[in-house]
């Protein structure tokens, strides 16, 4: 079965001032715990610059979100 969305994490990208659809980084708690994000995908310019004790699958991309959107959803984020 598909996770699902239940809830954003912090403000909207319209309250954090994007006024188009061409920057609307978010953060989405899924039904199983996990989260989901919208982000700018940054692999290509990121992954030489990994630190050795990490790693990305074949199937996983390294995304970027801005601090404002992180900030924003920081008071959402679960302790556990």
């Amino acid at each position: 079965m598909e996770p699902k969305i239940i809830r954003r994490l912090g403000l909207t990208p319209r309250e954090r001032g994007s006024l188009s659809n061409g920057t609307c980084p978010d953060i989405f708690e899924l039904d199983n715990g996990d989260f989901a994000v919208i982000g700018t995908d940054a692999t290509e310019s990121l992954e030489q610059h990994l630190p050795p004790d990490a790693g990305r699958a074949d199937y996983e991309r390294i995304v970027v979100v801005s601090r404002a959107t992180l900030l924003a959803a920081k008071t959402d984020i679960p302790e556990r």
